[in-house]
């Protein structure tokens, strides 16, 4: 990717988010965070991605990231998701959820809101690592090592709700399904949806890999259609699921040769998804062919793939990520990094724009996905 700028941080870079672009806004997203994991003191850092035009004498770009502010993070960031346009709110491996305010005027960050040791074990308290966390403002879920799971909102001292034996396994990851509904997975290769509407601390569905119960390690619903969502493993496999069919994976499709850490759908163009891995790689998912073998905006060069397995779905809604049409089950794949790396951790795409993190200690921007 020669249009890729990267960055030495210092740090090995545990999660990276862009900041909310508004809807009316035309410009490219200009500021991402970062979190860091595994070092002696961790940070929470926001980046300018600087300008991109121009190349120097030497051939390199004088545009590359810039650090704006930043603050210290008592243990590693286990994950990090933007709340608004200056607030973001961060998991750490000691438990606590933070909330951390952008001051853009002086570029400065402070902490507006903290709950301590949020996950914990019973009865000791000792703190369990908060895993996951998903935010519609003003409310924000967390779960964790400890099988909790919290409704906080960022008004209030207090959880708003507690689940405090939802899950006997390590909960992973989480996302909203609908406004009330969330969606869990764990160490053991489960899907969980929670409809917080309803009393009790019991899932109203729970979907399962068949076979090995392998670890999931991430989730993403398709932004349009919510019935759909995708999953990464712990053996690199993609799995994308149909909630509204059976308990298990529509389709499997084989990615990376080891732990797939994050799973994205384009927010605006969800034909297109991207997954990140401990084997460096970061790829680059295009299911846009439509029936007439017409691409969509977003060009990729690269290989194909096929499903390693597939069963045969009643659509309601056509969508390439549930074909049950052999002849469409290809979905093109591209590797986005030239040279393998150590473990990719995050990534982040919004608009034409891509962000990732490693940890080899470097951030990365690539600001043309779209050709």
């Amino acid at each position: 990717m020669e249009d890729v700028v990267a960055k030495y941080v210092s740090q090995k870079v545990s999660k990276t988010r862009w900041r909310p672009v508004p809807a009316t806004a035309l410009q490219p997203p200009e500021v991402f965070a970062t979190g860091s994991w595994d070092n002696e003191e961790n940070n929470i850092s926001i980046w300018s991605v600087g300008d991109f035009e121009g190349l120097g004498l030497s051939g390199e770009y004088h545009g590359e990231p810039h650090l704006l502010c930043d603050i210290q993070h008592s243990g590693d960031v286990m994950d990090l998701q933007f709340l608004d346009q200056e607030r973001i709110v961060a998991a750490s491996s000691n438990g606590t959820v933070t909330i951390f305010k952008h001051h853009q005027n002086n570029e400065t960050l402070s902490v507006s809101r903290k709950w301590e040791k949020a996950h914990h074990y019973n009865p000791s308290y000792s703190s369990a690592s908060c895993t996951g966390i998903v935010c519609n403002s003003p409310e924000i879920f967390t779960v964790g090592e400890d099988g909790k799971i919290n409704l906080f909102t960022a008004e209030r001292t207090d959880a708003v709700r507690t689940l405090d034996n939802a899950d006997s396994s390590t909960l992973h990851a989480v996302t909203y399904l609908r406004t009330t509904e969330i969606l869990t997975v764990n160490s053991i290769g489960q899907l969980k949806i929670w409809d917080f509407r309803q009393q009790g601390n019991e899932p109203s569905q729970i979907f399962s890999l068949t076979g090995e119960r392998v670890p999931l390690h991430c989730v993403d619903r398709h932004p349009n259609q919510q019935h759909i969502v995708a999953t990464g493993g712990q053996d690199g496999v993609l799995s994308i699921w149909d909630v509204r069919q059976g308990s298990m994976p529509a389709s499997l499709l084989k990615a990376h040769e080891a732990e797939l850490w994050e799973v994205h759908f384009h927010p605006s163009s969800p034909d297109h998804l991207f997954t990140c891995s401990e084997d460096g790689s970061l790829w680059h998912w295009d299911a846009s062919m439509d029936v007439s073998g017409k691409k969509s905006l977003l060009h990729t060069g690269g290989r194909s793939s096929t499903f390693l397995s597939h069963s045969a779905v009643n659509q309601s809604i056509i969508t390439p990520w549930l074909s049950n049409d052999p002849a469409k089950d290809r979905i093109e794949t591209t590797n986005l990094i030239s040279s393998p790396t150590l473990s990719i951790n995050s990534l982040d795409v919004l608009r034409s724009c891509l962000v990732y993190g490693t940890d080899a200690e470097s951030i990365y921007v690539k600001k043309t996905l779209f050709a």
